[in-house]
C-alpha cells in the first residue's frame, strides 16, 4: 500500500478572476541564518502603530518597514533558468501555460509578525507587524492598483523554537538593611529556559533570613516585555500570569517553596496593547513568542522585539521589598513535518499565479457572479481533480457587493 501525503495550496483570486495567486504555506520561517523564500509580486512589512480611523488628511499611523516589488511576467531576463520547487513544478504541469513561477527571500532584519491585542472599544485593524504578498496587473509600476485586477494575501513571519536551550535561569541577591549587619538572602531559579505556550512554569524560590525583618508575603509574576522599536526605543511590560502567597519569613529562619505559573491568553484577553503572534483571520492565536535575535548589536532590526521574565518579590516588614528577575523563552516547538530548510545557494521557490488576457491593456471585464454574503470564505477544491491528485485547494472567495466601487480598498487584510 502507498501511502500518498496531499499538498496545501492557498489559492486567491482577484474579483475579476483574471488573476489567481498560489502558495505552498502561509508561515514562513526564520531559521536566524536565512528566512524561507517565497513567491511574490509586490512584498510589504508594516508596522500600524495607530488606529486606522485615525488615518486623516494625509497622516497615517503606518510605516512601510520593508518594500519590495518583482516583475513576474514578462520574466526577466535575470530571473531566467532558476531552480523550481517540486510545488512548482506539479503546479506548473496542474495550470497549464497561463502558469508563471516568481519568488523572493524575506531579509534577516525584518521583525517577525506581532499583534498588539485591541481594547473591547478598539475598531478597525490592530496595531502590529504583518507582511503582505499583493499581485496586480499594471502597465507600470507607478501605475494605481485597482483592487479589480489585485491580489492580497497576508503572510507570517515565525520562529520555532531553538534545538538546543540555553542553560537554566538562576539568580540571587542579598540585602542589607540600615543599621544592622545582617541580611536577608533571596535565590530564584526555573527549571529549565524553554518553555512551550501552555506549559507551567515552576519557579522555585530559597530565602534565607538572617535579618531582624520579617518577610510578609511573596509575589510572583511572569511579564512580557515588548520593545517597540520605531523613530525610537520604547518597552512596555505587561503580567501575563501571577500568584500571590501569604508565606511568611520569620527573622532567623528559612524558607524554600515551588510556585507553578502559566502564561496563556485565556486568562489575559482584556488587556489592552498585549503582545500576540500574527493573526490570520481565521484562526486563533496565542500570546507573542520570544524573538530571537540573532545579532544583537544590529541596530537596524525595526518591529516589536517580545521577551519574557518570572518576577520574585518578597515584602519586607519596614525595610523594602526585594526582588529578582528570570529571564526565559516561550515558543512553539518546531513542527515535526516541518521540511529541512536548504540553504540560501539552494533557494527552494513555492508559488505560482495565473493571469489571463496578460498584459492588460483593454478594460474587458469577465462575467461575474455575485457570491451570497453568508457564503464561507474558505473553500476546499477537492471535486475538480482527478481521484489520485494530492491537491487541496484553500480557496479564499471575496464577498462580491454591489456597488463597490472598483479602486476602493475594503478592509480585507486578513484574508
Amino acid at each position: 500500500v502507498i501511502h500518498l501525503s496531499r499538498f496545501r495550496v492557498f489559492k486567491k483570486s482577484s474579483p475579476n478572476c483574471k488573476l489567481t495567486v498560489y502558495l505552498g504555506k502561509r508561515d514562513f520561517v526564520d531559521h536566524l541564518d536565512h528566512v524561507d523564500p517565497v513567491v511574490f509580486v509586490t512584498l510589504t512589512c508594516a508596522f500600524r502603530y495607530g488606529r486606522e480611523d485615525l488615518d486623516v488628511l494625509g497622516l497615517s499611523f503606518r510605516k512601510d518597514l520593508y518594500i519590495s516589488t518583482f516583475q513576474a511576467f514578462p520574466t526577466l531576463t535575470t530571473e531566467e533558468g532558476k531552480p523550481l520547487s517540486r510545488l512548482q513544478e506539479r503546479l506548473l504541469k496542474k495550470l497549464g501555460q497561463h502558469a508563471h513561477p516568481f519568488s523572493f527571500t524575506i531579509p534577516q532584519n525584518l521583525p517577525c509578525s506581532v499583534t498588539l491585542q485591541p481594547g473591547p472599544e478598539d475598531t478597525g485593524k490592530a496595531c502590529g507587524v504583518d507582511f503582505e504578498v499583493r499581485a496586480f496587473c499594471a502597465k507600470t509600476v507607478e501605475e494605481k492598483i485597482h483592487k479589480r485586477n489585485s491580489v492580497r494575501l497576508v503572510i507570517r513571519k515565525v520562529q520555532y523554537a531553538p534545538e538546543k536551550p540555553g542553560p537554566q535561569p538562576m539568580v540571587e541577591t542579598t540585602r542589607s538593611f540600615l543599621l544592622s549587619d545582617r541580611s536577608l538572602h533571596l535565590e530564584a531559579s526555573l527549571d529549565k529556559e524553554l518553555y512551550y505556550h501552555g506549559e507551567p512554569i515552576s519557579v522555585n524560590v530559597h530565602a534565607t533570613n538572617n535579618s531582624t525583618k520579617t518577610v510578609k508575603r511573596l509575589k510572583i509574576s511572569v511579564r512580557q516585555y515588548a520593545d517597540i522599536c520605531l523613530f525610537s526605543t520604547a518597552q512596555y511590560k505587561c503580567p501575563v500570569a501571577q500568584e500571590e502567597a501569604d508565606d511568611q519569613v520569620s527573622p532567623s529562619s528559612t524558607f524554600c517553596k515551588v510556585y507553578t505559573l502559566t502564561p496563556t491568553l485565556t486568562n489575559n484577553r482584556e488587556k489592552r496593547g498585549l503582545a500576540l503572534d500574527g493573526k490570520l483571520k481565521h484562526e486563533d492565536t496565542n500570546l507573542a513568542s520570544s524573538t530571537i535575535v540573532k545579532d544583537v548589536s544590529n541596530k537596524e532590526v525595526l518591529g516589536i522585539l517580545v521577551s519574557y521574565r518570572v518576577k520574585v518579590k518578597l515584602v519586607v516588614s519596614r525595610g523594602g521589598d526585594v526582588s529578582v528577575e528570570l529571564p526565559f523563552v516561550l515558543m512553539h516547538p518546531k513542527p515535526s513535518d516541518l521540511p529541512i530548510s536548504r540553504p540560501q545557494s539552494e533557494k527552494c521557490f513555492a508559488g505560482i499565479f495565473t493571469c489571463f488576457e496578460m498584459p492588460l491593456l483593454s478594460p474587458t471585464v469577465v462575467p461575474e457572479t455575485d457570491a451570497p454574503v453568508g457564503s464561507n470564505l474558505i473553500e476546499f477544491e477537492t471535486n475538480n481533480f482527478s481521484q489520485d491528485d494530492d491537491f487541496v485547494f484553500e480557496d479564499f472567495a471575496r464577498l462580491r457587493l454591489k456597488g463597490t466601487k472598483d479602486d476602493k480598498d475594503e478592509d480585507d487584510h486578513l484574508c
